[in-house]
C-alpha cells in the first residue's frame, strides 16, 4: 500500500520545514524506520524518516524546498503499484493538510508534480488554461494556500498557468513560477558600493523568531527591573574556582556562575520561576535554566535542567556542548524546550545595559550586561570596582514589581558574596 511522506512536525513550534538533503532518492529501496531527509526546522536540522516500506516512487519537493507541516513531499510504493492517482490526482504534490506519514487517503489540490514533463511554470498573462480561468469569472481560480504563497513570494497570480483542475493555480505552479523566475536571465547588479540594498531569504529559525517576538512583546506586559553589581568578590570566587576546577580539566566562565546564582536564587523565589497558562500560573520547583546562544541565522535557547542542583563543572560543560550542537543544529527539541527561566548574556560584546524579551510561556527572563570599572563612592571616598548591571523582564500578569525585586536582591547579594548560596 502507498504512503505518503508528509513533512512532520520535528520541533513542537515548528510550522514548516525546509528539505536540506535527501538521503534516499527516487527508485531507492526504502524500510520503515530508514532516514529519508534531513528537515532544517525553526531551531535545528532534524532527520525524517519513512513511516513505510517500499521504494521511494516520488519526491515533491526538492532540496532547498520549504513545505508546511502536513504537506505531503514524496510517496513511496511497491515498485509495481499504481501511483499515478496520487501523482496527478488530490493528494498529488505538497498541499496535503494531513498530519504525519498515512497510507493512501486523499488531499486537497490535484495536477502534475514539480519536476514532471507536466509540470506548471510561469506563463505570460492571458495564456492557456489561466486565462480561460479568468475570462470565464474575472477572478483567477487558485488555492488559498497558493494564493498565499504568491503574495508572499510578490508574483502576479494572473501571470502563472494553473495545472489543478480546470486551470486551478495550487502551491506547486506557484512554486515552479518562482523557480522559473529565480533562473531567468537578468541584468548583472555590480557588487560594488553603490547597490542600493540586497533582499535575503528568512531562514526557518528567523521566520520563527520573528513570530515569538511578536507573540512576546505584544500579549505579554512586561515590565523592567535593574541592578547594579559589585563583582569583585564573584571574579575572586572565580579565580579560586579554577584552580580546583583545574584538577578535572574544567573551567567555569562569569556567566557559568551568573546561571548557577540565578538558579539558585529562584528556588528562594519560586513566584518568578513560573509559566503563564491562560486560566493559571505554575510554579515549578525545579530551575530549568534557558541560555540564549546566538547562532548565524538567530537565536536558540538550550536549556540546563536542574541548574540549582548542578556544580559549575557540570554546568560549563554543559553549555558547552549544547552551545556547540545548537551552531551545528544537531539540538534534539527536548534540549531547548521545557525552561522555567531565561538568561541572555551580551556582556562579552561589550553592552553595558539591555532588556530582553520574556520567552513565552514564562515569566520572567534576565539580561546580563559587562563587568565594567567603575567609579563608586565607598565610605566616602571615590573608588574603582568590577560593576554589572543586571535587568529583569518580567511578566507583569505572573510577577508583580516587588516580587522580582526581592529575586534580583537575592541574585545581587550571591553575585556580591558567593559563598551566601552555600546557606
Amino acid at each position: 500500500m502507498a504512503t505518503k511522506v508528509h513533512m512532520e512536525a520535528l520541533s513542537p513550534t515548528m510550522e514548516e520545514g525546509q528539505v536540506v538533503k535527501w538521503l534516499k532518492g527516487e527508485g531507492d529501496a526504502v524500510a520503515q524506520g530508514d532516514i529519508l531527509a534531513e528537515i532544517e526546522t525553526d531551531k535545528a536540522t532534524m532527520e525524517l524518516v519513512a513511516r513505510g516500506t517500499g521504494v521511494l516512487r516520488k519526491i515533491f519537493v526538492g532540496e532547498g524546498v520549504a513545505a508546511p507541516v502536513g504537506d505531503v513531499i514524496a510517496v513511496i510504493a511497491d515498485e509495481g503499484e499504481d501511483i499515478a492517482e496520487l501523482v496527478a490526482g488530490p493528494g498529488g504534490g505538497a498541499e496535503s493538510g494531513a498530519g504525519g506519514q498515512a497510507g493512501g487517503g486523499g488531499a486537497t489540490d490535484g495536477g502534475a508534480p514539480a519536476g514532471d514533463g507536466a509540470a506548471a511554470g510561469a506563463a505570460a498573462p492571458g495564456s492557456g488554461a489561466a486565462a480561460a480561468a479568468t475570462a470565464a469569472t474575472g477572478r483567477v481560480r487558485a488555492s488559498p494556500v497558493a494564493r498565499r504563497l504568491a503574495g508572499d513570494l510578490g508574483l502576479d497570480i494572473a501571470a502563472v498557468q494553473g495545472s489543478g483542475p480546470g486551470g486551478r493555480v495550487i502551491k506547486r505552479d506557484i512554486e515552479a513560477a518562482a523557480r522559473a523566475a529565480a533562473a531567468a536571465p537578468t541584468v548583472a547588479v555590480p557588487t560594488a558600493p553603490g547597490v542600493e540594498f540586497e533582499d535575503l531569504p528568512l531562514s526557518q529559525m528567523r521566520k520563527t523568531v520573528a513570530r515569538r517576538l511578536t507573540e512576546s512583546l505584544g500579549p505579554v506586559p512586561h515590565f523592567f527591573l535593574t541592578v547594579d553589581v559589585d563583582m569583585t568578590r564573584a571574579l575572586q570566587a572565580r579565580v579560586r574556582i579554577n584552580e580546583m576546577l583545574a584538577a578535572q580539566g574544567a573551567k567555569a566562565s562569569l556567566n557559568d556562575m551568573i546561571i548557577k546564582a540565578a538558579a539558585v536564587a529562584l528556588t528562594r523565589h519560586p513566584e518568578c520561576n513560573a509559566w503563564w497558562q491562560g486560566n493559571s500560573i505554575r510554579r515549578f520547583n525545579q530551575v530549568h535554566m534557558g541560555v540564549a546562544v546566538a547562532v548565524p541565522d538567530g537565536l536558540i535557547t538550550p536549556v540546563v535542567r536542574d541548574a540549582h542542583a548542578k556544580g559549575l563543572g557540570q554546568i560549563s560543560a554543559e553549555i558547552r556542548e549544547l552551545a556547540g550542537r545548537a551552531r551545528e543544529k544537531k539540538l534534539q527539541p527536548h534540549e531547548y524546550t521545557g525552561s522555567t527561566f531565561s538568561i541572555s548574556n551580551l556582556g562579552m560584546f561589550g553592552i553595558e545595559e539591555f532588556t530582553a524579551v520574556i520567552n513565552p510561556p514564562e515569566a520572567g527572563i534576565i539580561a546580563v550586561g559587562a563587568v565594567e570599572e567603575r567609579p563608586v563612592v565607598v565610605d566616602g571616598a571615590v573608588v574603582a570596582q568590577p560593576r554589572m548591571r543586571i535587568t529583569m523582564s518580567c511578566d507583569h500578569r505572573v510577577i508583580d514589581g516587588a516580587q522580582g525585586a526581592r529575586f534580583l536582591a537575592t541574585l545581587k547579594s550571591f553575585l556580591e558574596e558567593p559563598a551566601a548560596i552555600l546557606i
